[in-house]
């Protein structure tokens, strides 16, 4: 009788080492997770989950990188705001019933996500991570970000364009030098005219371009619209429609 028994506890333990994962894989809503770096660190990063995830369809995913304001700051007396606090995290919460999309949301550990810095190889792993977690289209899978976050966009999708079904940059600037490399990719930029943090030409410059490259980016400029575009541009009920109309082939 000894050896079933050792099997029978065996395979209790086995099951209760994998329910963990199972469970955090369930939860909806804004979950909590947390990614384990090479050198045994560990950063946190947050995932939103549909509310009609049950595992069995494929959902497309978005990738959200933050602007400088929630970078995380070692030596910081105040901490600042997190990063699901700003940008697409209110837009969600106010869609939240329906929202479509997995959404992972890392936060930058000192300045920058362009895409040979740590903080950029870190989000793709997070979202590389997230989707052996949960059931995702990797057809669908999508980039976006705000100042920032609106050059990392920029950033990563030049050096992975082959793996975004759309970008979409907010308030951000990238190198007009690499508009024939992502002239393929279906984009949406969002400024404002009256932003004196990240110039207004910086988006226009891209979009041209994009455009003289041969490629068809939406621009949306907001008037009078000051460096905090991103409330609009979130905001747009029609930008989540045309996400879901995006998918590589």
């Amino acid at each position: 009788m000894r050896l079933p028994r050792l099997l029978a506890t065996a395979g209790l333990l086995a099951c209760a080492a994998v329910l963990p994962a199972r469970a955090d894989a369930t939860k909806t809503g804004f979950v909590d997770k947390t990614f384990k770096n090479a050198d045994g660190t560990t950063s946190p990063y947050v995932v939103f989950v549909p509310k009609d995830y049950d595992g069995k369809k494929e959902y497309p995913i978005i990738l959200f990188l933050h602007g400088a304001g929630e970078t995380k700051q070692p030596n910081a007396k105040k901490e600042g705001k997190m990063p699901v606090e700003v940008g697409i995290g209110p837009a969600i919460k106010k869609r939240e019933k329906d929202f479509p999309f997995i959404v992972v949301i890392p936060r930058a550990e000192g300045f920058g996500w362009g895409a040979d810095t740590a903080n950029a190889k870190r989000a793709l792993a997070m979202l590389d991570e997230t989707m052996k977690e949960y059931k995702t289209d990797a057809k669908r899978q999508y980039l976006t970000g705000l100042s920032m976050g609106g050059f990392g966009t920029w950033s990563i999708a030049t050096a992975h364009p082959d793996r975004w079904a759309a970008i979409v940059p907010v308030c951000g600037g990238g190198n007009v030098k690499d508009a024939e490399k992502i002239k393929n990719i279906p984009t949406w930029v969002f400024h404002g005219d009256a932003d004196t943090a990240v110039k207004v030409d910086r988006s226009r410059e891209m979009v041209d371009a994009l455009k003289k490259a041969g490629g068809k980016p939406k621009y949306d400029e907001y008037p009078g619209v000051g460096h905090n575009s991103w409330d609009k541009a979130y905001g747009t009920d029609e930008l989540y429609k045309w996400l879901l109309d995006q998918k590589k082939k």
